[in-house]
């Protein structure tokens, strides 16, 4: 399974099982993994910006978390960075 990096884009491999630790980071920006906007409940439309109606509210969008409902997103960005990010 392979998690795109919310901040830069990054395709990163996971290992087996697919999960993502608090302290994990990017390799190649070296953004936090485990953080709302790599979530696939991550939703700024919905309340509190998380689909997962049981999910505690979470401050700091990008930084690392315990959500219990944490899932990595693995269609996020598919290799491309997000658009608001200059391209280099």
């Amino acid at each position: 399974m392979q998690i795109g990096c919310w901040k830069c884009g990054k395709l990163i491999d996971l290992a087996s099982g697919g999960r993502v630790l608090a302290r994990d980071t990017c390799p190649a920006c070296h953004a936090v993994l485990h953080a709302c906007r790599n979530c696939m409940h991550y939703d700024p439309a919905k309340h509190n910006q998380c689909a997962e109606t049981r999910a505690e509210w979470v401050r700091d969008k990008e930084a690392s978390n315990y959500c219990d409902y944490f899932s990595p997103n693995a269609v996020l960005y598919a290799g491309k960075p997000p658009a608001y990010l200059p391209q280099t």
